[in-house]
């Protein structure tokens, strides 16, 4: 853990336009700095740094933050890996506060598998230019279209026929036994336990993490015979989880982020074999099939996919699983199969960048298009098969969480079938109530398996089909994501968010009331404080979930003390992203407050802030009773007993008397408020 002083020494002394300035190249006008936008593409800029106020923001996409924040985003590297980047840049020793042992040990153990990984990958390049290397290895890379740049970049290499030529190198350098042997670069013979390597007579392909560590390696054999394995993978470490990984990652993040979108492929060469025609925002999920875990890991640069494979039968088997998997994680999903006898690779290599932009540009379908032309065919005239066919595209929008996408999708599909749309969304409800089921079961058979495990006891016998009951069920609740966070709850949003913008700009300012106003104290409060103390004194918690995070991250940075650029600096730069977007775009100087037509005349800003945040708090809580009264109604409608029907009566009573006196104070004159 880094101590908060180095923390704050870190803070002090990044400039925000050296570090934007290591990846943009940035353009003096006036005393402000501009670019195009890193994060998406655009010809005119619209990228903004103030050195002045330490801070970027974008006006087109809306990203925005400090050097520390701008690093988590380019980057996409956590809080403290972005504070150490900076440490290191600014030549700032960084001492971390004492861990205790098992902390000590687990990192010692993680970077020395990283160390044994990089290592190797320096043993397999020096290999790949020794006589043997050429002769063999660098060939094929030759042979497949790679140039030598690539080669070097990649860290492409060449692993010895000899059995034990990595092994001896490795013990010589002084490397352990067990992190040669954790990190599968050897392996034990069972006669006398000595070690010999895993990869050997093969040419060599990296896999890098997100950072740009080496965590494993691929290597394919060169020989025609078929007992031999064409590949042999990494085996999984603490370093390294198949599932979680992608190769090429490290190399297409920047791009994936600028262009939001990411090409997904299934081998090492249709990786390079892209990014050396110009196109670098391709992965793969090379040695196994697509997860969700590495589905997450593309979400965090991008949420556009487009699936490029090969036109066989495999190919279109891998893309039909592929794109449930991708639309199910909230994802947006394209499909380009590439004609039939040809991969990715072989055909970046037969055509120039634009040729392929060209055909990508003509044959990416969404998943609807895609389905429907390929089941079809299958289907010819059989009406029960294109029934099927229905169901299946109808089974596939079921699993995309956004109900608005899920609405646009039924609306195409009902025009492409000419089907009336209320069966799908009853095909749709039906498939979704059973996702809903099937997952709470999963869940509550977890919870039972753990719980069972926490007492060192194995789950009873028939536990893990064992039926649910209603009580059985727990509902979670989901994550609200930047964007999906500014449209939930249609009557409280707004006020919410027009609270948030008081605090996040005035937060530290005084409120200097009248001495005849009924909220004068003697002791002036601060914007921040005096909407507070009015919602926690009617024990009120905003509905919206992301503007409740903005709202409790904002007091925590001002319980510490900060000033209001402070705060919002720190919001910027929080590991949440979702909360750093929202409290950006809240924050952002064009978004206009709503509560009336504010009078010219008001140039105090003091003033203005006295009649303002009082009459936005009062509107808030108008907007509560609303929604109350509307919630009273709806179970009014539902109430079994006269004695229920007189109990809501009574309480929507009270709830329209405080309406009618809410409403009255925010229609009289603001003096008196």
């Amino acid at each position: 853990m880094i101590p908060q002083e180095t923390v704050s020494l870190i803070l002090d002394t990044a400039r925000v336009e050296d570090v934007v300035g290591d990846f943009v190249t940035l353009k003096r006008r006036g005393g402000s700095l501009w670019a195009c936008c890193p994060f998406h593409n655009e010809k005119t800029p619209s990228f903004h740094v103030e050195p002045a106020r330490g801070i970027y923001k974008c006006f087109g996409c809306g990203k925005s933050g400090t050097a520390v924040g701008f690093l988590m985003e380019y980057e996409k590297l956590s809080y403290v890996e972005a504070l150490r980047y900076l440490a290191n840049k600014y030549h700032i020793e960084v001492k971390e506060e004492e861990e205790t042992a098992e902390q000590i040990a687990a990192r010692q153990r993680n970077e020395s598998l990283l160390l044994v990984s990089d290592f190797a990958g320096k043993f397999f390049v020096d290999q790949l230019a020794t006589t043997e290397g050429r002769s063999i290895g660098y060939q094929y890379f030759k042979s497949r279209g790679l140039e030598d740049e690539t080669i070097a970049k990649y860290k492409l290499g060449w692993a010895p026929r000899s059995r034990q030529a990595f092994t001896d190198a490795a013990k010589a350098a002084g490397y352990k036994d067990e992190y040669l042997l954790e990190t599968g670069l050897c392996a034990e013979y069972d006669s006398d336990h000595s070690l010999h390597d895993r990869f050997y007579d093969r040419v060599i392909f990296p896999i890098h993490s997100v950072s740009g560590r080496i965590i494993a390696f691929g290597g394919r054999t060169l020989l025609t015979d078929k007992t031999v394995a064409k590949y042999v993978n990494s085996k999984e470490s603490e370093i390294y989880v198949k599932s979680r990984s992608l190769y090429g990652i490290y190399y297409a993040k920047t791009e994936m982020s600028r262009r939001d979108k990411c090409y997904l492929v299934e081998g090492y060469l249709d990786v390079l074999s892209m990014h050396q025609l110009g196109i670098t925002n391709v992965v793969a999920s090379s040695g196994t099939s697509l997860t969700v875990e590495q589905i997450r890991l593309i979400k965090k640069f991008t949420e556009n996919v487009t699936i490029m494979y090969d036109g066989d039968g495999a190919g279109i088997k891998a893309a039909l699983r592929g794109i449930d998997m991708i639309l199910k994680e909230g994802m947006n999903v394209k499909v380009v199969l590439i004609p039939d006898g040809d991969d990715p690779d072989s055909y970046a290599r037969k055509h120039t960048l634009e040729e392929v932009e060209t055909f990508i540009a003509a044959n990416e379908r969404d998943f609807i298009g895609f389905k429907t032309d390929l089941l079809l065919e299958e289907a010819g005239g059989d009406p029960l098969k294109k029934a099927n066919l229905i169901n299946d595209i109808a089974d596939t929008i079921a699993g995309i969480p956004d109900a608005v996408k899920r609405s646009v999708y039924v609306d195409e599909t009902a025009r492409k079938f000419s089907i009336g749309e209320d069966l799908l969304f009853d095909r749709i409800r039906r498939t979704r109530e059973r996702m809903i089921d099937e997952a709470r079961a999963e869940r509550e058979r977890e919870r039972r398996r753990e719980a069972h495990d926490a007492r060192e006891l194995p789950p009873p016998p028939g536990m893990e089909d064992a039926p649910l009951g209603p009580a059985a069920v727990v509902r979670p609740v989901k994550p609200v994501s930047g964007l999906e966070a500014l449209e939930n709850d249609p009557i409280l949003a707004p006020s919410e968010r027009e609270l948030l913008a008081f605090l996040l700009r005035y937060g530290r300012e005084k409120l200097q009331f009248e001495s005849d106003s009924e909220f004068f104290s003697p002791d002036p409060r601060t914007v921040a404080e005096f909407i507070d103390d009015a919602l926690a004194g009617d024990d009120i918690a905003f509905s919206n979930l992301a503007y409740r995070k903005v709202y409790d991250a904002y007091f925590r940075h001002y319980d510490e003390g900060l000033d209001g650029d402070a705060i919002l600096r720190a919001l910027f730069d929080d590991p949440d992203r979702d909360l750093a977007f929202v409290a950006s775009e809240i924050s952002e100087e064009r978004y206009q407050l709503t509560v009336g037509n504010f009078s010219k005349s008001m140039t105090v800003l003091s003033s203005w802030l006295v009649n303002y945040v009082p009459r936005s708090i009062l509107a808030y809580q108008e907007k509560r009773m609303q929604k109350e009264g509307a919630a009273l109604k709806a179970a009014l409608a539902t109430a079994a007993t006269a004695e229920e029907q007189l109990r809501i009566l009574q309480n929507i009573q009270h709830v329209n008397s405080i309406r009618v006196m809410l409403q009255n104070k925010l229609g009289r004159d603001n003096k008196g408020i």
